[in-house]
């Protein structure tokens, strides 16, 4: 009777033995899902912060040099020596420069955010100057030549605008190249600009 007895303890103890590391992995499991899905709600809300600020800056680059941009042809855009001399067909128009200048202020603003979401403006300072330099002489053109009625400083400006966009267009194709080719098309714009002035010099 004692040795059935000794027998039974024998193999519930030898059951529970091989139980235990069933329920320690079981368990080790179950803690490991549980990190997970807590790592992936943390991964969320990151993803969710990240995209709000990268909106909120996007935003902010955009809408900055676009509303400086519109200010400056409500002010100074207006120009009736421009409007009533003849052009031929082909000519840029006064409201086609207006235009080509609000592409390119968005166009460059985008082109910037791009650059500074990628740290290349910490790591090259000087492209945060070309893209504010090239800001300052799109915006300098209008009050110089409309309204002051100085074309020839308004050619020294379109080489000067030239130059930059190039060095802008160089700098920021190093850090992205999308910003890169973002930057092409705003030449186009120098060129209107420029056909514009020798029009104005020369009329």
């Amino acid at each position: 009777m004692a040795s059935q007895q000794d027998e039974l303890k024998h193999r519930i103890t030898t059951k529970s033995q091989q139980n235990e590391p069933q329920q320690t992995e079981q368990h080790t499991k179950s803690a490991h899902d549980n990190d997970s899905k807590t790592n992936k709600n943390i991964n969320k809300s990151t993803r969710k912060q990240i995209a709000k600020r990268g909106l909120k800056s996007l935003t902010i680059a955009l809408t900055i040099p676009l509303l400086l941009t519109l200010i400056d042809i409500s002010l100074f855009g207006s120009s009736y020596q421009y409007v009533s001399m003849e052009k031929p067909f082909w000519f840029p128009r006064l409201w086609a420069l207006h235009l080509a200048c609000l592409g390119s202020s968005l166009l460059m603003g985008l082109s910037a955010w791009l650059v500074w979401a990628e740290g290349g403006f910490h790591r090259q300072p000087m492209a945060i100057l070309l893209y504010l330099s090239q800001l300052g002489l799109s915006l300098a053109w209008d009050p110089v030549v409309f309204k002051a009625g100085a074309t020839r400083i308004g050619l020294v400006l379109c080489m000067a605008l030239f130059g930059v966009l190039i060095a802008c267009f160089r700098a920021f194709k190093n850090v992205n190249p999308i910003a890169g080719d973002l930057v092409k098309p705003c030449f186009g714009w120098a060129v209107l600009l420029s056909l514009a002035n020798l029009k104005l010099v020369y009329h």
